[in-house]
């Protein structure tokens, strides 16, 4: 019987009203989930988003609607790493569009995607930025089942990126590997082995000014390599390691340095990030 594609949708806005940053907007639709789970004292609203399917495969399609109005602060994430598996010739995609409003601090940390042997995902996340709104956004894929031995080889893998202020594009980036993936996986001027890689962006108008302390916190990191650069209000970073494990460790790292010296917040993850 032929798997019926899915097209999953969430959309998720805060507000600031009455002194406190409050849910204003939730919608989703199958297999997305929003859940609205407590946030430790002294931290943000937080929203969780679930795939209920269990995964994605060719085909399905999900697209996600963040938003934090004027003077609100909030953090997004997911409940667990998203699984993109084999594709009998279609593509998956996942649409993300971020909206961070003047005077807001939005953070978009979902958890991996991991990517089966000959499985096609497009991913898009569009981040788009008000004044002086401030956002941490980030994404991190990983290339096959390290635990079952598995090695990615063929497939389509385009993970882009789009950040505008102000109605301007501001940045526009995309990594897109198709077909024949070993080589390019496995090649030193490439992937160089690496099992995993992640960017990590800190969009607003001090950006460039946390640059310097985020390669001294990344220094010493075993079993990746990191990369930062800053202009136009945007730092841009970049993790590459042989092992998923490295590569998500320093990514939660340097995502809690970020929100702890640019927003005072603490410096620890969501629970769920700890299961």
């Amino acid at each position: 019987m032929k798997k019926v594609a899915v097209h999953g949708a969430a959309t998720v806005r805060f507000e600031h009203r009455h002194g406190a940053t409050r849910l204003a907007t939730l919608y989703h639709h199958d297999p997305l989930r929003v859940l609205l789970p407590d946030p430790r004292a002294g931290d943000l609203p937080i929203a969780v988003l679930v795939t209920t399917s269990g995964g994605l495969v060719g085909g399905d399609r999900l697209d996600v609607a963040l938003s934090a109005g004027p003077g609100a602060a909030a953090l997004v994430t997911t409940q667990a790493a998203e699984k993109v598996y084999r594709s009998a010739g279609p593509d998956c995609r996942i649409d993300t569009r971020v909206t961070v409003e003047a005077g807001a601090w939005l953070e978009w940390i979902p958890q991996e995607a991991i990517v089966f042997e000959g499985s096609r995902l497009r991913r898009l996340t569009r981040l788009e930025l008000e004044g002086d709104a401030r956002l941490i956004a980030g994404e991190m894929l990983v290339f096959g089942r390290a635990a079952f031995g598995e090695t990615v080889t063929r497939g389509l893998v385009r993970d882009a990126w789009e950040v505008v202020r102000d109605g301007r594009l501001a940045w526009a980036d995309a990594l897109h590997m198709d077909g024949d993936l070993a080589e390019t996986l496995a090649h030193p001027a490439g992937f160089g082995g690496a099992g995993a890689c992640a960017t990590l962006l800190y969009a607003a108008p001090d950006a460039a000014t946390r640059r310097d302390a985020l390669r001294a916190a990344a220094e010493g990191m075993e079993g990746v390599r990191v990369g930062a650069t800053a202009f136009d209000g945007l730092l841009v970073v970049r993790i590459l390691g042989g092992e998923a494990r490295s590569v998500r460790g320093a990514y939660a790292a340097l995502w809690s340095h970020l929100r702890a010296a640019a927003a005072g917040l603490p410096t620890r993850l969501p629970r769920l990030w700890e299961v």
